[in-house]
């Protein structure tokens, strides 16, 4: 009996063995009965839950990382303002007034990739041609760019609509952000074999290859641009919500220069038609004749 209750007893050993600190203790697995295919579900559980933990402890450094710089900043500011120059103070506020927006607005995107990570999704069949031109009359109001549907896919796409969606803006706003002044931008979506591709193809400097596997983490940015304001996490949430819907984002060249980032989604597998029986086809002849 104490052989037979040994794997259990050794469960429970490594449950009570584990903490928040260390989650590396994965049990032996032997054989094919009841109790190894529990073990295997046991470590296949323990590996989500220490990269589940791992990617919070890294946001919670990126997220310290990010702030030391605006409250550094506002800090020197105000040590160093004069309180008698009225000159002084007006710059000072402003100065202040900027970096708590741009901490605002990183607060704002580390709650929506909260959320994208997470699983509150609405899966509907979505209409891409109806979306596509939804987000052109969307991003046709972004200053500064001509912007184009250059084609819209016809058909539906499992999808969180509003979450897509959301995605979609997030590429155009960064394909704004980071592209020359005047220069155009398209977007468009289609169906290719198996998939559903969204896009946006802008004409600027492009990106190289060799920084296109480092552009979708946090706070990460291709060109180190921080000027252009937001909080580095956009493309981050493009890579979150596209991996919810079991998709990747791709970058590759824009003809004659710039980059185009594309969405895949993956489409359901059509069904297989039911097996004809042989009295079935019987009973079709005898009916035909």
């Amino acid at each position: 009996m104490g052989r037979l209750l040994s794997p259990i007893r050794q469960i429970r050993e490594t449950a009570d063995a584990i903490t928040i600190s260390d989650l590396s203790t994965r049990l032996t697995a032997q054989g094919n009965d009841d109790i190894s295919d529990l073990t295997r579900t046991v470590n296949s559980m323990l590996d989500r839950l220490e990269g589940s933990v791992d990617v919070q402890r890294q946001l919670l450094d990126d997220v310290r990382h990010e702030l030391k710089t605006p409250i550094t900043i506002v800090r020197g500011h105000l040590e160093m303002m004069d309180p008698n120059d009225a000159e002084d103070v007006e710059n000072t506020r402003d100065i202040g007034i900027a970096e708590l927006d741009r901490m605002t607005r990183l607060v704002e995107d580390i709650d929506l990739l909260a959320a994208a990570e997470g699983d509150q999704f609405d899966m509907t069949d979505v209409d891409l041609a109806a979306l596509t031109a939804r987000v052109g009359e969307l991003v046709a109001v972004i200053p500064g760019h001509s912007w184009t549907v250059e084609r819209q896919g016809e058909g539906t796409v499992p999808a969180d609509q509003d979450r897509l969606l959301q995605a979609w803006l997030q590429l155009a706003d960064n394909a704004a952000k980071y592209t020359p002044e005047g220069s155009p931008i398209e977007i468009g979506s289609a169906f290719v074999d198996d998939t559903a591709r969204l896009w946006v193809r802008d004409h600027g400097a492009g990106i190289p290859p060799a920084l296109r596997h480092r552009i979708f983490r946090r706070f990460d940015r291709a060109h180190g641009k921080r000027s252009v304001g937001g909080s580095g996490l956009g493309l981050a949430i493009v890579d979150a919500i596209t991996k919810a819907h079991g998709g990747h984002c791709a970058v590759t060249d824009t003809p004659g220069g710039g980059a185009t980032f594309t969405i895949h989604l993956p489409l359901p597998t059509s069904e297989l038609p039911a097996p004809v029986r042989a009295g079935d086809v019987v009973l079709q002849r005898e009916a035909a004749g």
